[in-house]
């Protein structure tokens, strides 16, 4: 337990001095640029990477550990293209935040998803943060070419389906989480859940105040 408290820590603790964007904010022009900016956003963005966190730990405990994120990332990159194309997911935000409190609690309770909800759900959750991903690219200046987009798309899948992976490996040799029941895989499920309920309280307090003061 004290190793999990020490590396989300030293994961949260990072998070402000990492929140750059990877190019320092130089505009993607190529191949390269795009891939850098890809592999970067899910990592620096401390919502997105704890969510592939949990949904690794979450498929491990699956029929098809390595086929259910996988599905999360093709959706992730549907979500991403259309976001490119001028079609975003409505509250994007709000339902990143619900996903992290979603599949946080799915792992602390302890219980292992089937497949079909696990595809199900790592889906429905893929569009939405592939759509806020894909405003990193639709937001720039002249937009991107054709390189940068695949770069971008090539980053976000590769480095996204890595972790996932990673956390599940991790969790299953390194913590000793044979069953979906077990003590660390569970506090890995409150401290994502815990995060989302951060996450969903940020988002409802600006309205609350306003009501209130208003």
């Amino acid at each position: 337990m004290k190793k999990i408290m020490a590396i989300t820590a030293a994961t949260v603790a990072a998070t402000p001095a990492l929140s750059h964007h990877p190019l320092g904010g130089m505009p993607m022009e190529t191949l390269a640029h795009g891939v850098l900016s890809g592999i970067g956003h899910p990592v620096l963005g401390f919502d997105h990477l704890f969510f592939v966190i949990a949904m690794g730990v979450a498929a491990l405990f699956t029929a098809h550990r390595y086929l259910t994120p996988a599905v999360y990332v093709a959706t992730m990159l549907v979500g991403c293209g259309l976001m490119y194309a001028g079609i975003g997911m409505p509250l994007k935000e709000t339902f990143i935040a619900i996903s992290l409190l979603a599949i946080g609690g799915v792992v602390l309770s302890g219980r292992a998803l089937g497949s079909g909800i696990a595809v199900v759900l790592f889906a429905a959750f893929g569009l939405f943060h592939g759509s806020a991903f894909g405003g990193s690219i639709a937001a720039q200046e002249g937009g991107v070419n054709t390189a940068v987009l695949v770069g971008y798309l090539l980053g976000l899948g590769i480095i996204q389906y890595a972790i996932a992976v990673a956390a599940g490996w991790i969790a299953e040799k390194g913590l000793g989480t044979a069953e979906a029941s077990s003590t660390n895989a569970r506090i890995v499920g409150a401290m994502v859940a815990g995060v989302g309920v951060f996450l969903c309280l940020e988002i409802v307090e600006g309205p609350i105040v306003a009501a209130i003061t208003g």
